[in-house]
């Protein structure tokens, strides 16, 4: 219950609150429910020590301190953040948390930064669409959309991750900041340095769709086009990182930036009633996301905010970048590089990095990973979009895509809580659908003009039925 905070008088406090629930009467008083409301705030927004204490080895047990570093010395392997999870449990609760900002910083204390005052541009607490529509035509009873295509400030996921990254960046003394991306990365890099006064240069691919650059230029970084696909990017950036000091988000300060992606779980869980759903479905390009969405699960079982469940991991790739997939069919336990070919560019990374571990997730939980043809991308572009008036991009339209090939095949039990990942918005790659969608119908100012062309396309819209029909 939330409650707006006022003085209450004295004469007040032996009162109760009485038929709210028909004549039941509901034994605590007014000034009980303002003082627990009050010290859940408190909770909420007191100073607490950071949870966060090292950065481990994702292979051994190899310990690093809490600096600008992102690859294991001995194995070579990524390195993580490591929590204290009986101080989160201390600090942590769900009325502090529903308490704090309408944000991803309600669940700071899960998050590696130490400020009391986290870049915070209302990013998060996206909405968890119930499906009626796509979920009656796939057949499906208890569908759920995650929807960051309208994540602030840019309209992806990658808000979230950027978020903490730049405030980490901040605490660690960075002035400039940058990034690789495949696009979404890149708007949302710019725009919050931006809001933080952080200098900015960020890296892209040359080929890069229209709106996802305009989308970085308006911030004004620097931004440098190369010549090649997203891996070549990467790479440059790394030598950039390692020549010029700065702060790459997804290379020297991922193990921050990559946390951020936990509170896709966390808000899930939160959203559905401190519950965890029975299936995910999410999209694989780095494999990143896949891996922290299980983190946040584990984490909120951990200190007792869910009860504990098995929660089955599907993802979903592009066949012309489909690493990840080709590694989960053949049943090995490595990921073998490709050269990607796809429409679905803000997934297509031939070298995921979080690929074996994607893999292991998905095989532990009794998940499933597929691929789709952009064909059918495009098609799930347009079918979220007719059923639950979400335009997403091709990462979605790939996400909802698997969705369908999954259920057809089975894969998917019709009677289970099921919640699939939107992460990114299709005004950003419009291109992936033109020339597949329809045409304005042009006529003129006169009611004859109009009933004609109506009747047209009453017609024309019988024909497709028939088609699919058939």
């Amino acid at each position: 219950m939330n409650l707006h905070l006022f003085p209450i008088p004295d004469y007040f406090s032996r009162v109760c609150l009485t038929g709210i629930f028909g004549c039941a009467t509901i034994n605590i008083t007014v000034a009980e429910l303002y003082k627990r409301e009050k010290q859940a705030m408190t909770q909420a927004t007191k100073t607490k020590a950071p949870t966060f204490t090292k950065l481990v080895s994702k292979e051994g047990s190899t310990e690093y301190p809490l600096k600008a570093i992102h690859i294991c010395e001995e194995t070579f392997a990524p390195l993580e953040v490591a929590y204290d999870y009986d101080a989160i449990r201390a600090q942590v609760s769900r009325e502090s948390i529903q308490a704090g900002p309408n944000s991803i910083w309600r669940y700071k204390a899960f998050l590696p930064v130490e400020s009391e005052n986290p870049i915070d541009v209302g990013t998060g607490m996206t909405p968890l669409v119930k499906s009626h529509r796509l979920a009656r035509r796939l057949g499906l009873k208890n569908l759920y959309i995650k929807n960051d295509a309208v994540n602030m400030p840019t309209l992806s996921f990658k808000d979230r991750v950027v978020s903490v990254a730049l405030t980490r960046a901040r605490e660690l003394g960075f002035s400039t900041v940058s990034c690789a991306s495949t696009g979404n990365l890149a708007n949302s890099t710019a725009a919050i340095a931006a809001h933080a006064g952080l200098d900015c240069c960020v890296f892209i691919p040359a080929d890069l769709e229209a709106g996802k650059v305009l989308g970085t230029l308006i911030y004004n970084p620097t931004v440098m086009a190369v010549k090649g696909n997203y891996d070549q990017v990467n790479r440059l950036c790394c030598e950039v990182g390692n020549s010029y000091g700065w702060g790459f988000v997804n290379i020297n300060l991922r193990p921050y930036y990559s946390e951020g992606s936990k509170t896709l779980g966390f808000e899930v869980a939160e959203q559905l009633g401190w519950k965890l759903p029975d299936r995910i479905v999410a999209p694989l390009a780095s494999g990143s996301l896949y891996t922290k969405i299980y983190k946040g699960f584990q984490e909120f079982i951990k200190v007792g905010l869910v009860e504990d469940k098995q929660v089955r991991f599907n993802g979903a790739q592009a066949e012309g970048c489909s690493p990840i997939v080709q590694a989960f069919q053949e049943g090995r336990d490595f990921v073998s590089p490709v050269k990607p070919n796809t429409i679905a560019k803000s997934i297509a990374i031939g070298n995921p990095a979080d690929g074996i571990y994607a893999l292991d997730i998905a095989r532990k939980t009794g998940g499933h990973i597929e691929s789709v043809n952009d064909a059918e991308i495009v098609e799930g572009i347009k079918l979220l979009a007719e059923t639950e008036g979400i335009f997403t991009e091709t990462a979605g339209g790939t996400t909802i895509a698997v969705l369908k090939k999954q259920v057809e095949a089975g894969i998917i039990d019709p009677e289970e809580t099921t919640v699939v990942y939107i992460t990114g918005n299709g005004l950003k790659t419009q291109e992936a659908v033109q020339g597949y969608i329809g045409e304005p119908l042009t006529i003129e100012p006169k009611l004859d003009s109009f009933e004609h062309a109506l009747e047209r396309s009453r017609t024309l819209e019988r024909l497709e039925w028939q088609q699919t029909l058939v």
